[in-house]
């Protein structure tokens, strides 16, 4: 890093005056861009050392000029050194403002956002995961852009940040990057915590969030029914890519286990419970959330169907292929199997909730443990109580009543 920084001192003879005096200047160098400033002092032109940096001689008035060469100097590396121990960022023309002691200086967005992202980088695995990252990063993106498009700057004030640019995000989201109103909410609830940083740290005197909400809309998420799942798990694919998609389908369909926990999935997660049989015990990827899950005949199957193909290169349960491809290959299975929804690796978790285990009479606490959720309305998010459930439920309930109905009536 050191090499990056430097601090020079100059003449610039074109300025001399009728004296053949020159004003020096200060110029301040980092990582290969330079801001200069005056020293508000001048040099006889055959008196200033280029190689030296300073007035020739040992006169009063050079002593009195090196000094405060040297006074000058020493602050700005001040300045420098304040900056690299507070792991900011750093440019020539943020060390020089600081060193004037412009109250105009200004944090910048998107100077903050790189400063939030690159120590979350240097924490993954330990406090944060890659994709939560990736989160920050795209949303930085989305911020850059929505600032060029909008006010025609490589950066924004955060100082100036106010309701109208809040709108005005979330009103480009929609537009011009198609996020539907729960993605919009979610990127700003990323911003928010960027602006928030800027008013612990008293770069802002107000939080422009204060007091300002927005709500979700609920969305109704597609699972597979009892019916639609049969048809996956008896179709036979002559395609080997389109069969082993459908078994890592059917495998996050009887675990509830999302594509980021499967592709960790290790046999140190294989542990034995308490009943004497086979649970996966992790830790999402997710949210660090314990999930503990008894391993249904179905999902045993499957492992057992894939555990020749496994080797030390690949050292999962599963061999997995990108979500992407994944994603893209369900699409061309639900099209063979007759299912008229946009089928995502996503949905075998939601399928899990509802129609394998809710549906099954499996309480909704205990969903909510293998799941790995922290409460149980996210939970509720998932899980859908379907409607043959509810109709065996009022079943029973009529059954009850009449019951209790003909007893009364004796």
């Amino acid at each position: 890093m050191q090499n990056l920084f430097s601090i020079l001192f100059f003449i610039k003879r074109a300025k001399a005056n009728k004296d053949l005096e020159s004003p020096i200047y200060l110029r301040i160098t980092y990582g290969g861009k330079r801001v200069e400033l005056s020293t508000m002092r001048k040099v006889p032109v055959d008196k200033w050392s280029t190689s030296g940096n300073k007035f020739i001689g040992h006169s009063a008035k050079a002593r009195d000029i090196n000094r405060h060469l040297e006074l000058l100097r020493e602050k700005v590396y001040k300045v420098y050194e304040d900056l690299a121990t507070k792991d900011e960022h750093i440019t020539a023309v943020k060390i020089r403002d600081i060193f004037l002691g412009k109250e105009t200086y200004k944090r910048l967005i998107l100077e903050i956002f790189k400063d939030h992202n690159s120590h979350m980088e240097r924490l993954l695995g330990k406090e944060f995961s890659p994709r939560t990252l990736q989160r920050y990063e795209t949303t930085r993106n989305h911020i850059q852009k929505f600032i060029e498009l909008n006010y025609k700057e490589p950066d924004y004030p955060v100082k100036k940040v106010d309701i109208i640019f809040i709108n005005g995000f979330i009103y480009y989201l929609k537009t011009e990057r198609d996020c539907s109103h729960n993605t919009a909410l979610k990127y700003l609830s990323y911003f928010k915590k960027i602006v928030r940083i800027a008013f612990a740290n008293g770069w802002i005197e107000k939080d422009p969030f204060f007091n300002l909400k927005f709500k979700n809309r609920i969305i109704e998420r597609d699972f597979l029914t009892k019916g639609e799942l049969h048809k996956i798990i008896e179709k036979k694919f002559s395609m080997p890519r389109l069969e082993r998609v459908k078994d890592f389908f059917l495998f996050s369909c009887y675990t509830g286990l999302s594509f980021s926990d499967v592709s960790k999935l290790g046999y140190k997660d294989i542990v034995i419970g308490i009943d004497g049989e086979k649970w996966i015990k992790i830790f999402r990827t997710k949210t660090g959330v314990p999930s503990n899950i008894p391993i249904l005949p179905m999902a045993q199957e499957i492992l057992d169907k894939y555990k020749p193909d496994l080797c030390d290169s690949n050292p999962g349960l599963l061999p997995l292929y990108s979500n992407q491809r994944i994603n893209s290959y369900l699409k061309e299975i639900a099209d063979l199997c007759g299912i008229e929804k946009n089928l995502t690796f996503h949905i075998a978790r939601h399928t899990f909730a509802t129609t394998v285990t809710l549906s099954n009479g499996v309480p909704i606490e205990s969903v909510s443990k293998m799941l790995g959720h922290r409460s149980l309305r996210a939970t509720q998010h998932y899980a859908k109580i379907i409607d043959e459930k509810l109709g065996r439920d009022m079943q029973i309930l009529k059954n009850k009543i009449g019951l209790e109905y003909k007893s009364s009536a004796k």
